[in-house]
């Protein structure tokens, strides 16, 4: 057995391409447009690791999606946790649970999926403005 992706559904594609893409980091694996069913699929990864990925459903039709917390999260190791939240942050992203500890973060793309950030390796030492932020609404 072996891990292929998780699938996301998406209200705005392009929105969400800025988040997971230009503010999160991740890479353009394939992108597949079905005319006759109306939906696209785009898969993206983490650079250097293309084997697990996330597939963004992207229906044409306007459809209203809840329960995005029910999902869960995914989440991603970092190599550097204080400056992937910094880059997050000059994209406009809230960091909802700050890497207060050096070691986790969670944010939210725009369509409410929770996505935790995780530091490789061990805990970088407690820095600001981290450790004094505080967390903000659900992750």
């Amino acid at each position: 057995m072996k891990y292929l992706h998780t699938m996301v559904r998406v209200t705005d594609l392009d929105e969400s391409m800025r988040f997971y893409c230009d503010a999160l980091g991740l890479e353009l694996i394939a992108r597949r447009d079905y005319e006759q069913g109306r939906f696209t699929l785009v898969y993206l990864a983490a650079p250097g690791d293309s084997q697990a990925q996330i597939e963004l459903t992207h229906n044409w039709d306007p459809e209203t999606y809840t329960g995005g917390r029910n999902f869960g999260h995914v989440a991603f190791a970092v190599d550097d946790i204080y400056a992937t939240c910094q880059r997050l942050q000059d994209h406009g992203v809230t960091i909802l649970r700050p890497p207060r500890d050096g070691r986790m973060a969670f944010v939210r793309s725009p369509d409410q999926i929770s996505v935790e950030l995780l530091q490789a390796g061990d805990a970088l030492a407690p820095a600001e403005p981290w450790v004094s932020m505080a967390n903000t609404g659900q992750w």
